[in-house]
């Protein structure tokens, strides 16, 4: 029914709660609409809202993504929301949380039957097309620093409603076993928070098993790719590994004088970083 454009119910908060019950550290507030849940729940923290409100929108009409791209899908056909977290991790350790953000929704979409994978940093795919996007926001508070976790999921979206040719749904994926909405936010929700606990009170060394687990289920790995960089240039070359040393989100244009082993020498011109993800770099010699 779902994806049936005629045939989308709105949510249904009672059955969200239930379903929401069994993870206590979430608090559920559901809304008709809004222009963006990140926008909301950035409002509510700034207010002093806790750690663990899930702020979500039945339809969303103004989301919001990376370099401040805008997206809205048809009314009962995606899940969007943000969930508000107040994390008391040193602050090294905060560009972790798209990565396990990314990694948590793609093993919440793999345990509802679907073969999810994560494209870096952080976008869900299927089949190689992208089904969910996220944006992590780091919002200043009187109480401190909060971040503001915002996901978007495709679900009941026909293939003639997506917007571009690199988009998916779960309804496209599997159009004879389209999970309801709720099922697939209570899923998602209880993912994130209970990896994000996990991480947050693993010590040192939660975020080198989070790269581990992420690198394994990471289907840029391996892939030519090539990073657009500020001033119009770019870096081609194979992305090699997650780099345990530096964390994501940082960028170095020259050689990060490290390869795969960590070793200093022969590779150092030829190996580079790009948002916590080792790249091989271009010989200075070549053109």
């Amino acid at each position: 029914m779902i994806g049936d454009p005629d045939l989308r119910p709105p949510l249904d908060e009672s059955r969200l709660t239930a379903l929401l019950g069994p993870t206590p550290d979430l608090t559920l507030e559901l809304l008709a609409e809004a222009p963006s849940t990140n926008q909301v729940a950035a409002e509510r923290a700034r207010s002093g809202a806790a750690d663990g409100l899930l702020v979500v929108a039945d339809h969303q009409v103004a989301g919001r993504g990376r370099l401040d791209r805008t997206w809205q899908t048809p009314p009962g056909s995606a899940v969007t929301f943000s969930l508000l977290l107040r994390p008391d991790v040193p602050p090294a350790s905060w560009p972790w949380l798209p990565l396990l953000t990314g990694h948590t929704v793609a093993k919440a979409l793999t345990a509802l039957g679907f073969d999810a994978r994560v494209k870096w940093p952080n976008d869900v795919l299927l089949d190689g097309r992208k089904v969910a996007g996220i944006l992590v926001e780091r919002v200043e508070t009187d109480s401190g620093p909060a971040a503001v976790v915002g996901i978007g999921i495709n679900v009941g979206l026909t293939a003639e409603e997506l917007p571009v040719a690199t988009a998916t749904s779960l309804a496209v994926a599997r159009p004879d076993a389209v999970p309801a909405r709720e099922d697939v936010l209570a899923a998602v929700a209880e993912a994130v928070r209970e990896g994000y606990d996990a991480w947050r009170a693993g010590g040192p060394d939660a975020s080198a098993r989070l790269r581990s687990s992420y690198a394994d289920h990471c289907a840029t790995l391996g892939q030519e790719v090539r990073v657009d960089l500020p001033g119009g240039t770019s870096v081609t070359g194979r992305a090699i590994d997650i780099d345990p040393r530096r964390p994501p989100g940082r960028r170095d244009r020259r050689g990060s004088g490290e390869g795969r082993g960590g070793r200093r020498g022969a590779r150092a011109p030829c190996a580079g970083l790009i948002g916590g993800m080792i790249l091989p770099w271009p010989s200075p010699r070549s053109s």
